[in-house]
């Protein structure tokens, strides 16, 4: 009778491809859950940029002049750095004065699609690449996409 005590080189090769699937599983589960968390401390970040603009700018009566560098001198913004997407963003008010928006560039698919799906509601409305939501999809597939927030 002959045992054998080990595992074949079989068994070791099964092994390991089901702990290297696991783990490419874990890494995309990770990944997802990261970004959505990023997302959220954008949304937040962005509602506090907007409720912040209001309490510093409302007195005032209008919102000429309001930028993301007056923002930062104000003491309403700690730094230049975009919530979430590229580094040129903006906050600009509207020709009248009565309104402003925060506009945010260089976003991805996924991230536009995040915006995309309702109107927060610190926000008048919420324009995609140039259009109001709607019923039709405005995000590009590219990493090009532009939001702004329209706060009155």
């Amino acid at each position: 009778m002959n045992n054998e005590l080990g595992r074949s080189l079989l068994e070791v090769i099964g092994v390991l491809a089901i702990t290297g699937i696991m783990t490419i599983s874990g890494i995309g589960v990770f990944n997802v859950i990261r970004q959505n968390q990023a997302r959220s401390i954008a949304s937040a970040e962005l509602e506090q940029i907007a409720q912040n603009t209001k309490i510093l700018l409302e007195m005032r009566g209008n919102y000429d002049g309001v930028s993301v560098d007056y923002l930062i001198k104000s003491g309403a913004l700690k730094s230049n750095r975009a919530p979430i997407g590229g580094d040129d963003w903006s906050v600009k008010s509207a020709f009248d004065g009565t309104s402003f928006s925060i506009n945010l560039v260089d976003l991805t698919y996924g991230e536009c699609e995040y915006f995309s799906v309702s109107v927060p509601d610190w926000a008048k409305s919420v324009l995609i690449n140039g259009f109001e939501i709607g019923l039709t999809d405005n995000c590009f597939k590219s990493k090009t996409n532009q939001i702004s927030f329209v706060v009155e």
